[in-house]
């Protein structure tokens, strides 16, 4: 039985850059003249070419194993076709759309499979398990991580299980205010048909219009109102995977005694245990009202002071970040603001300094209206100052900034983020590490960058650092962003970090995640792999290393 499914077709993404192609960022002549004079960026970056343009490596999948794929799925839902092949060929990292900007052909599925039904996903594993075929499993194509370029050497071919047509609302329990959702439903699909039903899953990450619930579940996804409604995985109750060893269902209670939770050996596991097809979530009443202010705090280790005890102590906030004083003066900059040292300067006042914390607050209009009265009265007793249409601003360009990052690839800037968690007592250090390690390896490599960095997601015991990275291209970006990429990881292990809060892990962080659990922790997963998967052929080398055999 199914409540509904979404009425409007699925619109295709850019297959080179971020979303809508029609949404597009262009760099206006002040920002070009910016990156030119501070970082030394030049044009001359390669763009990315015409998808009919892009080699892709020949397929190497059997016609035997396509005509017993068509067999099980029908015709219509295998695709070879050159346009299937290239947008499924990666994700959305930096390298990833560098890659596909580079010369020489580009590794791409063999095919594309679209099955509509949960056995008909068992078939598939079943079959590709038999002749040694690799899956990808696919949801909206986001992972800015390597998640979908496994390693495939020794199979017979690579498929990319595109989960597109599991895309229903199955049933919605109104007294325990559940749902129970398909895994291909994309952020806003999902929003539409729970808002008919007067709730939401809360849940907006920066992938929020493309990311799919089952991506979203995989990759342990945290959104950015996470400080009101927790992270996905949190509100993740029960759910279904299909494996190559047969079905997996998971959740009958909230909480339960009964052995370790076994849910948690799926979520976080980005596609190598299985395929997730069906979720049982918790869902909220839409709220009546939501507001976002901007607040301009003295410094970032003030500031987050604030954020600690709003997150230990209350009153309770939706959304909670703080910039530190670099992204501050971009955020609240016009590119003709910025001045050399990233301080903004208003009809030649004199320079605007501090850090932009973005509070909002959901839900009913009364009690927002409390909780805002009460922060306000905090945030002033710090020497906080109200940044008039800074929440605004925010909320209007949430979604954003991907945009941006792809026409400063195009303008020869190299750019790209990465993020990392620790507790409280340990934040301070690691901000320092962090950006002293990008810092070093890129002045190192004769490209010294601008590293920015906020605090996004918040918790009592400890919170996020987001970092943004942005310098000169290189003749070999790849190689100077994996690098730079290295030395970060080195100082977020050293200085008692998580490789990972809510990108996951992918190719990308495979080896330092590695060192993260320790020998006997990836020898845990390993063997859960072997149970699951037998043949190893769900995303080899995505999370853990490759088994090879003996």
């Amino acid at each position: 039985m199914v409540l509904a499914r979404p009425s409007a077709p699925r619109e295709e993404i850019s297959w080179s850059g971020w979303g809508d192609p029609a949404q597009a960022s262009a760099l206006p002549d002040t920002l070009r003249d910016l990156l030119r004079d501070t970082l030394g960026v030049r044009p001359g970056a390669t763009p990315p070419p015409a998808a009919t343009d892009l080699e892709l490596v020949p397929p190497r999948l059997a016609a035997a194993a396509q005509d017993e794929l068509r067999a099980t799925l029908g015709a219509d839902h295998v695709h070879s076709d050159h346009d299937s092949r290239a947008r499924h060929a990666r994700g959305k990292s930096t390298i990833d759309l560098l890659q596909l900007r580079a010369a020489g052909p580009v590794t791409a599925p063999d095919a594309v499979l679209t099955p509509g039904s949960h056995d008909e996903i068992l078939a598939v594993l079943e079959l590709c398990s038999r002749r040694g075929v690799a899956v990808v499993p696919f949801g909206g194509g986001t992972s800015v991580v390597g998640g979908l370029t496994p390693e495939t050497g020794g199979f017979a071919g690579l498929v990319a299980l595109d989960t597109r047509r599991l895309n229903a609302l199955v049933a919605l329990d109104d007294e325990s205010r559940l749902a129970v959702l398909e895994p291909g439903l994309r952020g806003p699909e999902a929003e539409a048909l729970l808002a008919a039903l007067g709730y939401t899953l809360g849940h907006f990450p920066q992938s929020f219009e493309y990311a799919t619930l089952g991506g979203f579940a995989a990759a342990r996804s945290s959104g950015q109102a996470s400080a009101g409604y927790g992270r996905f995985d949190d509100r993740v109750l029960a759910l279904r995977l299909a494996t190559p060893a047969g079905t997996l269902t998971l959740g009958r209670a909230p909480k339960s005694a009964a052995g370790p939770d076994l849910r948690q050996l799926v979520l976080g596991s980005e596609g190598t245990l299985g395929v997730i097809t069906e979720l049982t979530v918790t869902v909220t009443p839409a709220p009546d009202r939501r507001v976002y202010e901007g607040w301009r705090l003295p410094d970032f280790a003030r500031g987050a002071a604030v954020l600690r005890r709003l997150a230990q102590d209350g009153p309770a906030a939706t959304v909670l970040r703080l910039s530190d004083e670099a992204e501050t003066a971009l955020n609240l900059a016009r590119p003709h603001q910025l001045t050399a040292n990233g301080d903004t300067t208003r009809g030649g006042g004199p320079p605007n300094h501090g850090c932009l914390a973005i509070l909002g607050w959901e839900g009913e209009a009364t009690e927002v209206d409390r909780r805002r009265s009460a922060t306000a009265e905090l945030l002033r007793a710090a020497d906080g100052e109200l940044e008039p249409g800074a929440g605004e601003a925010w909320e209007a360009g949430r979604y954003r900034a991907p945009y941006m990052r792809d026409a400063l690839l195009d303008a020869g800037a190299l750019v790209e983020t990465l993020e990392t968690v620790t507790f409280w007592s340990g934040l301070p250090a690691l901000y320092a590490a962090v950006g002293d390690a990008l810092r070093e390896a890129l002045t190192r490599q004769g490209t010294p960058p601008a590293v920015l960095c906020h605090i996004s997601h918040v918790y009592p015991a400890g919170a996020s650092l987001y970092f943004t990275v942005a310098c000169a291209q290189l003749r070999d970006p790849v190689a100077q962003w994996r690098a730079a990429k290295a030395a970060a990881a080195t100082a977020i292990l050293d200085a008692g970090g998580s490789i990972s809060h809510h990108h996951g892990v992918g190719a990308d962080h495979r080896d330092p995640y590695a060192l993260e659990i320790g020998p006997l922790g990836v020898a845990l997963l390993h063997a859960v792999k072997r149970t699951l998967d037998p043949a190893g052929i769900l995303n080899p080398g995505i999370l853990l290393p490759v088994l090879r055999a003996p």
